[in-house]
């Protein structure tokens, strides 16, 4: 049991039913058990809390709890499993049950290729309408085969409907039942860390979604001291924070203590809007190295943050936030604006081999340059010699959910550009010197989308159309926007194996895994010195990427990556890798060429 707060102590033992609802003056407990319904009163003890001593917790207890007799039955805050929706009761779950059964003894996701996954698209499902957990099993085979070492889940948080992204989720706790609930997420566990895969799971703290979402009824959850882009912020800095802070600290521990999990990414932890003396994600980095030690194995926490600044990824010890790693968007943005010749929105300021040079050895294009985007100075400078961070430190990726389905149709970047201009943009990442990811299917090139897609009730799914289209209809996009309610637009998206048979996805598919296949065999390349890394442009269509050996006694490595047309050749040395037309160090068009030097 921690130490760290009596609402984590609560909701670590299980032992009891019980609610934390200060401003109530009586809470009641709905159980229904065995086909009978009672209603319990529960007592009121210290710091708002409620419990109820007897009956204790039963698996498959079906309950609820009322507040002040109001007639409205509200889940559990801290639900496993919300069998009915995020409206319905909550099922209790023995969490002994849910304990990754492997016998694995971890691995630091910091020198590991990621790959992320939406678990309802990863497969059809046994169905064809939405992968589960179960079916995800099924292909993380395939990961291995590829050379992945970690899968990053999207949010699986109890959310509206059977469909979504799960960033509108309201059970941070619980497990979303359409990709088969909690039982079928730790069966998922046990075998990816059978097969040696870490697994990372997509966490939203920053807000809850706009429906399910009740814990603004219960407590002081949330804040207008601040305001988010969703609303009123999570409260962390105001009276009743304490116990909120807990509250969230509880549901990190849960991931990754009680259920086995290696890492959690924090999703846009900029928008942790919190004036404490102590940033929750300082504590939240503290709290997860004690637990790290106390489990005996690595974990990690990877931020997505808007801020561009190291501090993020500085220990707490220096005056940082402590996160492990944080995602590095600008060398996303660099990558994609180069090899795709796009400017707009975010990308102004990105597409030239200068900034695609800066990115690449310092991490950030804005280190607080003047960002068009933003109309400000932005972001603070990495120190390549610095001893509190590395390359390591920074993900980096050539697609994700947000690069991919935040585009109108969520057309990824192989379907608008040559084979041989994706390879080059994949060379460059997963050969580069920060963390690499990939999105899944990413790998073979796969004709299907990743589009937006909601599954709202009929009150909030109309705003949900409108406001997608009007969005994008400010941008001056013409072509039919997907609605996103539409089923049609979900099963668009799930990814089709098969098609990796088919000769141009087969021949990209080996390129990644010949890719991966020399990141783990030659050590320049798995080097998290910046210092070491270097990237010179011989025009605006070629630049050469060297990894430089960290002693004499190893070669370095040269990336050769061309986007436009016309013939290059690559420098002298051991050609260990090639994608595009030519043959030998010739490159002809787009395409990659890796040597060893």
């Amino acid at each position: 049991m921690s130490d760290l707060s009596p609402a984590i102590d609560r909701h670590a033992d299980r032992e009891r039913y019980a609610l934390w609802a200060p401003q109530a003056r009586r809470v009641e407990l709905r159980l229904e058990r065995a086909d009978a319904v009672r209603v319990h009163e529960l007592t009121r003890s210290s710091d708002g809390w409620f419990e109820l001593e007897d009956p204790r917790p039963q698996p498959d207890d079906l309950y609820a709890f009322r507040l002040d007799g109001d007639g409205l039955w509200l889940p559990d805050p801290r639900s496993l499993h919300q069998p009915g929706g995020v409206h319905g009761p909550s099922r209790w779950v023995d969490p002994d049950t849910l304990r990754d059964r492997s016998g694995w003894t971890g691995a630091d996701v910091r020198d590991r290729v990621l790959y992320e996954l939406h678990i309802g698209t990863f497969t059809p499902g046994p169905d064809g309408r939405g992968g589960t957990f179960d079916s995800a099993i099924d292909r993380l085979d395939d990961l291995v085969d590829l050379g992945i070492g970690a899968v990053e889940v999207m949010p699986v948080a109890a959310f509206p409907g059977d469909r979504g992204w799960g960033y509108d989720g309201v059970g941070l706790f619980s497990v979303h039942d359409a990709y088969g609930g909690p039982e079928a997420f730790a069966r998922f566990v046990t075998a990816a860390h059978q097969r040696g895969l870490a697994v990372i799971l997509d966490v939203v703290h920053n807000h809850l979604g706009p429906s399910g979402n009740y814990l603004g009824l219960i407590g002081p959850y949330f804040t207008t001291a601040h305001e988010t882009p969703w609303g009123p912020a999570v409260n962390l800095d105001q009276d009743g924070s304490d116990q909120v802070r807990a509250f969230l600290l509880a549901s990190v521990r849960q991931w990754l203590v009680e259920r086995g999990l290696d890492g959690l990414r924090l999703d846009a932890v900029h928008e942790l809007r919190d004036d404490s003396p102590r940033h929750l994600l300082a504590e939240m980095s503290d709290a997860v190295a004690t637990w790290s030690q106390e489990v005996s194995r690595p974990l990690r926490l990877i931020a997505e943050s808007d801020r561009n600044d190291p501090r993020t990824v500085t220990p707490t010890t220096e005056g940082g936030l402590g996160m492990d790693m944080q995602w590095a968007d600008d060398i996303h943005h660099a990558v994609h604006a180069w090899i795709s010749g796009e400017r707009a929105g975010y990308y102004v300021d990105f597409g030239s081999t200068r900034v695609l040079k800066r990115t690449l050895t310092r991490m950030f294009e804005h280190d607080g340059s003047f960002s068009t985007f933003r109309d400000r100075l932005w972001g603070a400078p990495v120190d390549p010699a610095s001893s509190l961070y590395d390359a390591h430190s920074f993900v980096a990726f050539l697609q994700d959910h947000d690069q991919v389905g935040n585009r109108a149709a969520g057309d990824r970047v192989h379907h608008r550009l040559p084979a041989g201009a994706h390879a080059a943009g994949a060379a460059l990442i997963l050969l580069g010197a920060a963390t690499p990811m990939l999105f899944m299917g990413e790998e073979w090139a796969a004709s299907t989308p990743f589009t937006y897609f909601t599954d709202h009730d009929e009150d909030l799914g109309p705003f949900i159309t409108r406001g997608r289209i009007e969005e994008f209809a400010a941008m001056g996009w013409s072509d039919p926007v997907p609605d996103p309610q539409a089923a049609s637009t979900f099963t668009a998206s799930i990814l089709r194996w098969e098609e990796r048979e088919d000769p141009e996805h087969a021949a990209m598919l080996d390129w990644y895994r010949t890719l991966l296949r020399l990141r783990h065999e030659v050590p320049a390349l798995r080097d998290p010195a910046l210092g070491r890394v270097r990237v010179e442009a011989r025009n605006e269509e070629t630049v050469l990427l060297h990894r430089d050996a960290a002693d004499g006694a190893e070669t370095g490595i040269t990336v050769l990556a061309h986007r436009g047309d016309g013939t290059v050749r690559a420098p002298e040395g051991e050609v260990l890798a090639r994608f595009g037309g030519g043959s030998g160090h010739e490159l002809d068009g787009p395409g990659a060429v890796v040597v060893r030097r």
